[in-house]
């Protein structure tokens, strides 16, 4: 555990290998073709992306997120009303309505309202515990230990791992070994809960990035490959890479950060009004609070919204938006859609052409692909609420 490491400079960065996670060998024994993500080697597929894609709609997949931010913020005293006060400066969350063991997204903003980082935020007995993206992880504890409080103690789980169990099945896999003061059953969406896993300690939310019922599960590093081979020993359960969680969370219109999100955009542009919890709206006291504030009332220029394309090329990221001749936007993610069988996309557009059904052109490769505004999620969330 390091309570604020080192980040390395950009030239260091870049002669830096690649790391490897907990699961490194275990990937590669269960046919994992390894890439570079977020400075960590990671598998992007096993037996295909479309299989998986398909397997976790309909079975459960287990997938390595181990390359994540595990974070906890604490005090001396325990949870106090100067430590929530501390966190809401950095965040726009509302503590105060936020229930032990309750998770919560939220947005890390610059001083412009930009988006640094999106996140999620649990309230443990003694503090808080932050999940933040494996890429910006670094910038975001170094953005959070400048914010926070001097007597706030942020500390930084390298040593855990992080796994998620995601689809319809993963429930009936998962209750077979987890054990608690209550039964896994308890857990609702968003709610989370003290567990043990094959006698191995483990924090296990229902929450997850696909769209389907699912679990997040941090345990320690040592116990990784123990943990996945119990699962992935229950009938239901196969490892999924990296590949079929991008088209899975494309489908489930869940933003990524990097692609769909970036310091160039705000949470009512990216349609994550949710974000930013009601008393925050009016209250302020943030980072960019103020450009927040205006955005809530006055609109933003452009919106995030969701299209579908007929036919099998894919828009990409980067490529530009039309209303006739007129360049109304530009695709920040897609690709071809498993469940769906055409291509899907998320692109920032004109505000006035947000709304579903609105029919606008791509340009892709020279020519111009027919796309259509569409409601997200692509497909229904199956959440468990």
């Amino acid at each position: 555990m390091s309570e604020y490491p080192v980040t390395p400079d950009e030239d260091e960065a870049e002669d830096l290998a690649p790391l490897t996670l907990p699961l490194d060998a275990w990937h590669r024994e269960q046919g994992g073709r390894m890439v570079e993500f977020a400075g960590y080697m990671m598998p992007v597929q096993y037996e295909g992306i479309m299989a998986e894609h398909l397997w976790t709609r309909e079975n459960a997949g287990l997938f390595d997120v181990s390359h994540m931010g595990q974070v906890y913020v604490s005090s001396e005293d325990g949870i106090t009303a100067d430590l929530e006060a501390a966190i809401e400066t950095a965040l726009p969350i509302d503590l105060s309505t936020l229930k032990l063991g309750a998770v919560r997204y939220s947005l890390l903003l610059d001083e412009e309202g930009g988006i640094l980082d999106d996140l999620m935020v649990t309230r443990w007995k003694t503090g808080f515990y932050l999940v933040v993206n494996g890429a910006t992880k670094w910038d975001d504890i170094g953005t959070l230990r400048e914010l926070l409080a001097d007597e706030v103690t942020l500390n930084h789980l390298d040593e855990s791992a992080l796994l998620a169990l995601q689809g319809p099945k993963a429930f009936a896999a998962l209750e077979r070994h987890a054990k608690g003061e209550y039964p896994l059953s308890a857990l609702t969406f968003m709610k989370g809960g003290q567990f043990t896993l094959g006698g191995v300690d483990a924090w296990i939310s229902r929450s997850g990035y696909t769209g389907e019922d699912g679990f997040e599960i941090s345990i320690p590093g040592e116990a990784a490959e123990d943990i996945s081979r119990l699962l992935c020993g229950e009938p239901e359960v196969k490892p999924i890479g990296l590949g079929a969680r991008d088209s899975l969370r494309l489908e489930a219109g869940l933003p990524l950060y990097g692609h769909d999100l970036s310091p160039e955009t705000s949470a009512v542009d990216a349609d994550l009004k949710f974000a930013v919890n009601k008393r925050r709206r009016t209250e302020g006291g943030f980072p960019g609070a103020e450009r927040v504030i205006a955005d809530f009332t006055d609109g933003t220029a452009r919106r995030r919204i969701g299209l579908t394309l007929e036919g099998r090329m894919a828009a990409r990221e980067g490529a530009k938006v039309f209303n006739g001749d007129q360049e109304v936007g530009i695709v920040t993610s897609g690709g071809f859609s498993p469940s769906l069988q055409h291509p899907i996309a998320m692109a920032y557009v004109d505000a006035a052409l947000v709304a579903p059904g609105t029919a606008l052109t791509i340009e892709m490769r020279g020519k111009r692909l027919d796309a259509t505004v569409a409601a997200m999620p692509f497909v229904p969330h199956r959440y468990h609420r």
